[in-house]
This record gives structure tokens, sequence and C-alpha cells, in this order.
């Protein structure tokens, strides 16, 4: 499961080829810094807002073919001009991390994945420039993937967010199957919201089994790679469910012990 502070991008590790960590760590960089911006300390909206706004400035300079004085920025640009990497997706990221900073509560299904289309998405596409495999198929394998492990973060942290006064469980699901916020907001696991988290569990794992085929399509370490992330995230959803979908108590999170399953099943994924 990707891991560390921006749960959405998995860190440059000993499974991606040598010449690909530092354009991934560059990246990486980019994406943990903005997210600290808009998510972390008790910064006022508006200085939050005028951070990321200095973020998408440099990126401007940067689409502009100006050389940026700021390191991490220099290096992002190093690499978007080497590896040729489209600068909307950098572009995109930024919009996400603005939302969440006023925007908390989610009115559909779709609105939730129009932001994992801006917050996930552009992870996966940008290792696929990266790769030399952003082919039309791919990239929408990769969507698919990338939007199930943001949803998954999304339901296994529903009383974390709660503390941030964020719900991206869909108002228009929360109203189906009768679950108020106020049962967020005690961790009331009632029938109901068993209910609703068995359907968006489901939701979920349909959307990662969708992309799973790119695992397979990908070669070698990269491929074992995301084989790695397709089976973290279909075991925190299992763990969702073994828990009976208490997430505010029981947070399911993967152990030792589950990597070792993770590599077996990631093995057993056949081409």
């Amino acid at each position: 499961m990707p891991i560390d502070h921006y749960e959405n991008f998995p860190v440059a590790s000993v499974l991606l080829p040598c010449r690909l960590r530092e354009p991934v760590e560059a990246i990486y960089a980019f994406a943990r810094t903005a997210d600290d911006i808009a998510d972390e300390g008790d910064a006022i909206p508006e200085i939050r807002l005028e951070g990321l706004g200095r973020y998408q400035h440099e990126l401007d300079e940067i689409a502009a073919g100006q050389q940026p004085t700021d390191p991490l920025f220099a290096r992002l640009a190093k690499n978007i001009q080497e590896y040729r990497l489209p600068i909307q997706l950098f572009r995109d990221l930024l919009d996400a991390f603005s939302q969440d900073v006023v925007k908390k509560r989610y009115a559909d299904f779709p609105e939730v994945l129009d932001y994992c289309r801006r917050s996930a998405n552009p992870v996966g596409r940008l290792l696929l420039h990266l790769y030399g495999r952003a082919t039309e198929e791919n990239l929408h394998r990769s969507d698919a993937i990338c939007s199930a492990l943001q949803l998954i973060n999304f339901w296994q942290d529903v009383g974390v967010d709660w503390k941030k006064d964020r719900v991206y469980l869909p108002q228009a699901s929360l109203k189906h199957f009768g679950v108020a916020e106020t049962q967020i907001a005690t961790g009331e696991v009632s029938p109901a919201f068993r209910a609703l988290l068995e359907y968006e569990v489901r939701r979920a794992r349909a959307m990662m089994l969708e992309g799973a085929p790119l695992a397979t399509a990908l070669p070698g370490r990269i491929g074992l790679e995301l084989r790695l992330v397709v089976q973290g995230g279909l075991r925190i959803l299992e763990k969702i469910e073994a828990v009976g979908y208490d997430v505010f108590t029981r947070r399911p999170t993967l152990g030792r012990l589950d990597w070792l399953l993770l590599v077996w099943r990631a093995l057993q994924m056949k081409t």
C-alpha cells in the first residue's frame, strides 16, 4: 500500500529501477510539501491557499521555461523537462489540495470521484509517463487503481477525517442509508452505517479490480510494485469487512504478516 505522508504516492522503493528513483522522489517531495500546506498545522484557510498559490506560480514559471531558484522546484523542473511530464497533472494535484482547504462535504459519488481525479489519478499518470507506458488503456486502468486507493483511504479514515470536519462519504449515500452525521461524530456503528460502508467498500473493490490488469501488464519490478499496491488496497478492504465496518475504534492497517500475504498474492496474479 502507498505509505508515508502523502498516502496516494508510492515512495521510491527498492522495487523501482534506479534511474527512476530521482524523478519519483522529486515528484513526491512536491506532492508531500504541498499536502502539508493544505493539511498540517493550524494555519487559517487564507494562509494555506496563499501557500498553495505560490506553488502554482512556480509551476507557471516552469511552464514558461523559467528556471526556478527554489531547490524543490529546480529539481522538479529538471525532471519535468527530462521526462516530458505533463505539467497539468501537477496543477491538478494543487487544485485538489486547495479544494481540501475549503470543501468539507460531497453531494454524491461523482463529486467524490472528481476529487479523486485530481488528488490521486495524477500520481499514477505521472508514473506511467516516467515508465514510458502512458497508453490510453494503461492510463484508464491507472485511474481506476488510484481512485480506488483514494476511496479505500477515505473509508478506513472516516473517523480521522471527521476530526478535520471532513466527510467524504457522499451526502446522497448518507441519506439513502439513513445515516446522520451525528452517528459519525459519536462513532456509532449502527446497522445502517454498516450497510452504507459495505456498499462503498464494494464500489472501491470493483474499481480496484477494474484497474488490476495494469499490474500484470507492466514488466519486471515496476509490475511487481503495482501488484503489491493493488493487493494492499484489497487487503485493507478485507480488514474493514473483518472488523464489521467499525473503522472508528479499529482502523484497519497492514502489519508484517499482511505484507507476507501481499507478496504471495502479488506473485499469484496472472499475467
